[in-house]
């Protein structure tokens, strides 16, 4: 055993030692290096990316005030436009009491020039009032005809809705027929409170009957040629809003 002890200790001398692992060779004997985007990296110390290498900027906001990066938009940036500028939400929703007077003042005075543009407006504010004050009226004579008011009322703008677009060049909106048969129930509105004072079945509620029933169908005619601009037609247009007419004079008067 002892001479195997001798040969460990003089197997292959070398000057190598195990210090020397950490510091690899290239072919020409020289300590190895990498070169990575221009700059010479020993092995031994690990990659390090360029960009740690730089100096970092340093902060200099405070620690309770930090620096604002984000400037918040204003309203105005977001709608495009100020809110004095805005109209009111009752134009908005198509309700416009100046132009409600206007009709309203147009079917009451049947002589007066009707003015297309703002006759020509789906406003269905005023005919809703209408069709309600009548209904109330009826309702204070003793007569509750609500579901026969909405239904007639229905039946007849469709009505007429088809009679003018096939005599009209232009077309009219299912919408403006509404409108204007609505506002030229005002006078029917006289008529059905005028019944809560006397009855209408004699010959006086008969003429008063037929000026009312004369009085809405002028006024719907009226406003309905100065719209469409169907001059010369007007007694066409009157008759079939006289018949529509004539249906709420007679819930009126029996």
């Amino acid at each position: 055993m002892s001479g195997f002890d001798g040969f460990n200790t003089d197997f292959f001398q070398t000057s190598y030692s195990i210090e020397d692992q950490a510091q690899p060779y290239d072919y020409s004997g020289r300590p190895y290096s990498k070169h990575y985007g221009g700059y010479e990296y020993p092995q031994q110390a690990g990659f390090v990316p360029p960009d740690m290498m730089q100096q970092q900027q340093p902060y200099t906001g405070q620690i309770f005030q930090p620096t604002q990066t984000y400037t918040p938009a204003s309203a105005q940036s977001f709608y495009g436009s100020n809110f004095e500028d805005e109209p009111p939400l009752l134009e908005e929703l198509g309700i416009n009491f100046d132009h409600i007077w206007q009709k309203t003042l147009t079917v009451l005075h049947p002589l007066k020039v009707a003015d297309g543009n703002i006759m020509n407006e789906t406003d269905l504010a005023g005919p809703m009032v209408f069709c309600l004050a009548f209904g109330a009226t009826l309702l204070l004579a003793g007569k509750i005809q609500f579901g026969y008011v909405y239904g007639i009322s229905a039946i007849g703008c469709l009505g007429m809705f088809c009679l003018l677009n096939l005599m009209s060049m232009t077309g009219v909106s299912f919408g403006c027929v509404a409108s204007v048969l609505g506002y030229c129930l005002l006078p029917m509105i006289l008529l059905s409170s005028f019944a809560i004072v006397f009855s209408l079945q004699g010959v006086m509620g008969i003429i008063l009957t037929a000026g009312i029933i004369g009085w809405c169908s002028f006024s719907a005619s009226k406003i309905f040629i100065s719209a469409l601009a169907m001059e010369g037609q007007q007694l066409l247009v009157a008759y079939p809003c006289a018949l529509l007419y004539g249906v709420f004079a007679l819930i009126s008067v029996f």
